[in-house]
């Protein structure tokens, strides 16, 4: 029965084992970044503004994601490292997916996987992916029934009125 109800509730919130990342850690990586832009170099410098992609589009706020998004948009540009390429495409997929858009997301996480096709981490998240657009259409179906069962009804009833 308990597995029953986690599975509900498992539809409802879309299931995915994605972490979140709280506003502490967020502002601890800010003021890595500000400190590392003073007078690190410039692979620390990279390795500040990853960690605080990471932390943005793994954050419950929606501007933090879409902040972490913009920051890893602007860097994949200048990105030649296929490992690096990768795992921006993945924490943009992440990013895109926290946002709710699931094809945009699905896309970033293909590219991704034609670098490493094995990579479990990016294949756990296209099937978390592939699940909640098959759980919106069926939400969606059920919607469209359920409005046309109304207007059916509707009808009906007016019909045996006017008789």
């Amino acid at each position: 029965m308990n597995q029953f109800l986690e599975s509900i509730n498992s539809f409802f919130t879309g299931g995915d084992q994605l972490p979140w990342c709280s506003p502490d850690i967020i502002a601890g990586c800010e003021k890595e970044v500000a400190e590392a832009s003073n007078d690190a170099s410039d692979e620390a410098k990279s390795e500040g503004i990853m960690r605080l992609s990471w932390a943005l589009v793994h954050s419950r706020q929606p501007e933090d994601v879409q902040r972490g998004i913009a920051m890893l948009e602007a860097s994949l540009v200048n990105t030649s490292s296929p490992l690096q390429k990768r795992e921006k495409l993945y924490l943009l997929a992440v990013g895109y997916y926290r946002s709710g858009d699931f094809p945009k997301s699905r896309m970033l996480l293909e590219q991704a996987l034609e670098i490493a096709p094995d990579w479990n981490q990016a294949l756990s998240l296209k099937k978390a992916i592939e699940d909640r657009i098959t759980k919106d259409g069926v939400i969606g179906i059920g919607i469209t029934a359920t409005a046309v069962g109304l207007i059916a009804g509707g009808i009906a009833a007016a019909l045996i009125r006017k008789n």
